[in-house]
């Protein structure tokens, strides 16, 4: 069979915007990103996206062409958990709402994703398909390195929470620090001495921030800061410290709980102990979730905003795909004291 004519060479099509994305292993989005010369992509990405155009013989104007098709008009929310926890946990439906919220009108769909470190193989390959402008991650564990990895692929990333792995990405967080704080200075106003904490994960910045909080209100008291026990965010991890706490100290008189459903556990030990609360320990949980204006009694606790948290990061996050300058790098929000019946 003979070879392609001139005249089939003239006809042939030039190369498309998803060849180019797959042979530079970027998505869609990220190359007209690149041939529009905005911000926020990576040097990597931008690198492998040039190398592509020069191989393909991709033309500026086969660019101005495909650019108008090239967006998803989509968005990831990307949960780091299990499905049993995101569903049984308040903060996650808050965070949805949220993002939701901000996206109303904008037709821009929501694609929600639960991944594990096993799982990011396969996420990344669908993410680099151009199935979605940008990633929204919520609840990342320890130096878990998918921002990083989102972003050599130069997928738009933002960050609920502070991220623990060093890094640039930017990130939307709540003041865990000052929350933590709030609550020991509290519970010292109450006449308490003997302050406990159940802390949430070590792997994750809100347990180290609320922690680091409780740790700063005790040493302005000056008071002694060795009743720590960890939970993760369920009832039963909240009782398990909560008894591994009363074996330790029988005598103590308080207790910030880093999140209201850790505190669900704590109020069942302390319940099924005899102890009352909260004539004798008093309980300061976090987050003023609806499990803390429904417990027994209704629970004291440090609200932060997580529908506004949600709707923080989906605004930084279309900021970005919009080309925006002047986006700040991290954004912390405020939380507040909501006093109720248990401390």
């Amino acid at each position: 069979m003979s070879g392609m004519t001139e005249i089939d060479r003239q006809r042939r099509p030039g190369p498309r915007i998803e060849e180019v994305a797959r042979l530079a292993g970027v998505s869609k989005s990220t190359v007209s990103r690149v041939i529009n010369g905005e911000q926020y992509v990576s040097a990597r990405a931008r690198d492998a996206v040039h190398t592509a155009i020069t191989h393909l013989k991709y033309s500026p104007n086969q660019a101005a062409r495909s650019l108008a098709g090239s967006k998803a008009n989509a968005i990831a929310l990307i949960v780091s958990e299990q499905g049993s926890r995101v569903l049984g946990d308040p903060f996650f439906a808050g965070v949805m709402r949220g993002v939701h919220a901000e996206l109303t009108g904008r037709r821009i769909q929501l694609l929600l994703m639960l991944s594990r470190p096993e799982d990011h193989e396969d996420l990344l390959a669908y993410l680099a398909g151009g199935h979605v402008d940008g990633a929204l991650l919520v609840s990342l564990h320890g130096d878990d390195p998918l921002p990083h990895l989102l972003q050599e692929i130069g997928l738009p990333v933002v960050v609920g929470g502070r991220p623990l792995a060093a890094g640039t990405v930017p990130f939307v967080d709540s003041d865990n620090f000052t929350g933590g704080l709030d609550a020991v200075r509290h519970l010292v106003s109450l006449g308490r001495t003997r302050i406990a904490t159940v802390a949430g994960p070590r792997d994750m910045a809100a347990g180290l921030d609320r922690l680091s909080g409780w740790r700063r209100g005790l040493g302005e008291a000056r008071l002694s800061a060795d009743l720590v026990a960890e939970a993760d965010f369920t009832p039963e991890s909240g009782a398990g410290a909560m008894e591994e706490l009363l074996r330790r100290a029988p005598d103590l008189d308080a207790v910030f709980v880093a999140a209201d459903i850790i505190a669900l556990g704590v109020l069942q030990v302390l319940h099924a102990r005899g102890l009352r609360v909260p004539e004798d320990v008093a309980v300061v949980g976090f987050d003023d979730s609806l499990l803390a204006s429904t417990a027994t009694p209704p629970l004291t606790t440090v609200r932060q905003d997580v529908e506004q948290l949600g709707r923080t990061m989906t605004w930084r996050l279309l900021g970005e795909l919009a080309g925006d300058s002047g986006l700040p790098p991290s954004l912390l929000l405020p939380t507040s004291l909501v006093r109720r019946a248990s401390a």
